[in-house]
């Protein structure tokens, strides 16, 4: 209940040790007949600055996505869009971006593409013929990481974003066909004197999406 994605991280470097650490909890995950999903390519020093400023660089010039799957439902229900809106007006305002400011709006964003600024940075691939439910244990997978982060103090958040600039990754990293980019992830102490570490977003109340039956006493 403590754990939230956080976007601003001290400079501190993450030790190797501790990054094993956290990825072998990733792996720990349940995993339908044992197929365990999904590779982690951890990065620091030279090698991530080298990909995020790759992929700044395209996400500046506004260079059309490059995505190997959608997201977000195509399209997105009007019930979702508003929760979409919600969180990034909850983002915006807690760094003090009006609703019109195109250009802070897409300055914000294009951190996405910084790792936050994390010391290290870690992009999550799939094989592209995986079914729906290797991508449910890959998810459980990248929780498991973001507990065993905050087990040892350290934040997370994780990148969608990434996937829009897929090609990118792969030119970079040298990754082969048979790796899907899903997206990544920032890791690192978190600077609890940033704003936008302000931010909290709603979760929907029970009702809205628990049915408990059979009990007597839920509370």
């Amino acid at each position: 209940m403590g754990r939230r994605s956080v976007r601003a991280f001290r400079p501190d470097p993450v030790p190797g040790a501790d990054v094993v650490r956290i990825l072998r909890a990733a792996r720990s995950a349940p995993s339908g007949a044992n197929l365990q999903p999904g590779c982690f390519h951890a990065l620091t020093g030279a090698p991530l600055a080298g990909l995020s400023d790759a992929l700044v660089a395209v996400a500046e010039a506004d260079r059309a996505p490059v995505s190997e799957y959608s997201y977000f439902p195509q399209p997105m229900p009007a019930e979702l869009k508003a929760k979409q809106r919600a969180a990034g007006y909850a983002l915006y305002s807690a760094l003090g971006i009006g609703r019109r400011d195109i250009a802070g709006r897409k300055a914000q964003f294009v951190e996405n593409y910084r790792f936050f600024s994390a010391p290290v940075g870690i992009v999550v691939t799939i094989r592209p013929d995986m079914g729906k439910g290797c991508f449910m244990d890959l998810g459980m997978a990248l929780m498991a990481l973001m507990l065993a982060a905050e087990g040892m103090g350290y934040a997370t958040c994780g990148i969608g974003a990434l996937a829009n600039y897929a090609d990118v990754v792969h030119g970079h990293l040298g990754l082969g066909a048979d790796e899907m980019v899903v997206c990544g992830m920032a890791l690192g102490r978190p600077d609890e004197t940033a704003p936008v570490n302000s931010v909290e977003t709603d979760r929907d109340p029970l009702e809205a999406f628990a049915m408990l039956r059979g009990f007597t006493d839920p509370t």
